[in-house]
């Protein structure tokens, strides 16, 4: 993994120095052909021999739900062509980063056992950020594991609330 960062972090780093002016706008269609790249059939048709540049970037244009402009396709080419699409994922979190260190905020992901409603996300949120002091960009992901409550990870903090892991501090303190 750290090879990965190694080989993002200039990416990430030249596309948010470019694209300071309009980070919102870039943010989003780095996230889309992150998701693109992603795409292990994707990956596998662009490692062949018989595939040009050319081709590789006109499938994943022509997947993209927003239309790229003149700095997402040059982006994009320039991936491509220096052999770097495997390490789009980790540049898209990579200027991430320096978008949120630039606001002054952090993502965050709670994890539920349940989908949440965008009223009682907006809650959780909002006591989410006066726990971590902090703004926070908050995604949920589902992990039916945990039987009810929450997990949010913030960076390398956790705040674990859940069944799951209250059940296995029970566990401790009965075997202890």
């Amino acid at each position: 993994m750290a090879e990965l960062a190694t080989i993002a972090r200039p990416y990430a780093e030249a596309l948010y120095k470019a694209s300071v002016g309009d980070l919102a706008a870039v943010s989003t269609w780095v996230e889309e052909l992150a998701a693109i790249a992603g795409n292990a059939q994707l990956l596998q048709f662009a490692d062949s021999p018989k595939v040009t540049s050319a081709q590789v970037f006109d499938v994943i244009a022509g997947v993209a739900k927003t239309a790229l402009g003149d700095q997402a396709k040059n982006f994009l080419r320039t991936v491509i062509e220096n052999g770097r699409l495997a390490v789009l994922p980790e540049i898209a979190a990579q200027f991430r980063a320096l978008k949120n260190a630039q606001s002054g905020s952090s993502d965050a992901i709670v994890f539920s056992a349940f989908p949440i409603d965008q009223a009682a996300l907006a809650d959780v949120a909002a006591t989410l950020e006066k726990r971590f002091g902090r703004k926070l960009n908050v995604s949920v992901e589902l992990q039916p594991e945990l039987i009810g409550g929450i997990r949010v990870v913030v960076g390398d903090e956790v705040l674990d609330t859940s069944v799951k892991a209250r059940l296995e501090q029970m566990k401790v303190a009965l075997t202890a």
